[in-house]
């Protein structure tokens, strides 16, 4: 980074032939500064030189500290709070339109739950914390829905994905529909070798329950990275998985049986492991 160059060159003064040096100092990128010294200051311009050193040195191990700990990028919103913006649909009766399914109140993303389908991300993700609220319609009984992560292959009622699910009662459960494999306790495990709508099918029970009562908002945080998986449900762990399959796909909210309620989706990607 840093380099000193000198030598001893003759000059005149007064009649008088001296050696002194003369230090060719470059500093790095791009400053270089050219001195005639005294060897009196031959401590200063080390002590000078020892200094850049130092500093060199904290700027560079800071750099690579934040190029292996990165985060990623900063959390985005992925409902706007107005309309549907950055999201498509599928639904498993092609002849409903979204609309008669998703609707936007009050800044609220309402879902009837009727018919079977998934809103999702336009925009793929592989390793990030997705951070939701969801409740269920006050005064209605609470039904089943889900979030979707790394959807991949054709869209159908379930798709091949990641599933968080938010059943009342099952909230943090964990699915691998299609083959999508994911491990942890056996006790916890569940395996469905064939689903009619999800086809092979690998489970996870939830560690512990921490839902609020129906109608009331909860808050869910899904992070998948690598091949881990973790669910926090209102600020508590209720579920941890490994083994997953590393790909990138949408995220999702799913339609499914009863009227739920989203707002705040916001998802932070993070670097790969």
């Amino acid at each position: 980074m840093f380099r000193s160059i000198c030598r001893t060159i003759k000059w005149q003064t007064s009649g008088r032939s001296s050696k002194k040096p003369l230090i060719f100092e470059k500093n790095w990128p791009t400053v270089i500064s050219l001195a005639l010294i005294r060897p009196t200051n031959w401590r200063e311009l080390m002590q000078r030189n020892l200094s850049y050193l130092a500093l060199a040195g904290l700027v560079l191990l800071g750099g690579c500290c934040c190029l292996k700990n990165g985060p990623g990028s900063a959390a985005v919103s992925l409902f706007n709070g107005r309309d549907l913006s950055g999201w498509k649909f599928h639904l498993a009766d092609a002849t409903v339109p979204a609309e008669k399914v998703w609707q936007v109140q009050d800044g609220v993303l309402v879902c009837r739950g009727e018919p079977m389908g998934y809103l999702y991300s336009e925009q793929s993700f592989s390793d990030f914390i997705m951070s939701v609220e969801y409740r269920w319609a006050p005064g209605q009984k609470p039904g089943n829905s889900g979030l979707f992560a790394r959807i991949n292959g054709p869209h159908q009622a379930l798709p091949r994905c990641y599933e968080t699910q938010l059943k009342h009662g099952d909230a943090g459960d964990l699915y691998g529909f299609h083959g999508m494999v994911l491990k942890g306790d056996a006790a916890r495990a569940k395996h469905v070798p064939k689903h009619d709508l999800a086809g092979e099918i690998h489970g996870l029970k939830k560690l512990a329950g921490n839902e609020k009562p129906a109608g009331a908002w909860n808050t869910v945080e899904v992070q998948v990275r690598g091949r881990a998986m973790r669910v926090k449900l209102n600020g508590r762990l209720v579920n941890e998985a490994t083994d997953l399959e590393i790909l990138s796909g949408p995220v999702g909210l799913q339609s499914e049986g009863g009227e739920i309620h989203f707002r705040n989706v916001r998802l932070q990607p993070l670097s790969a492991p």
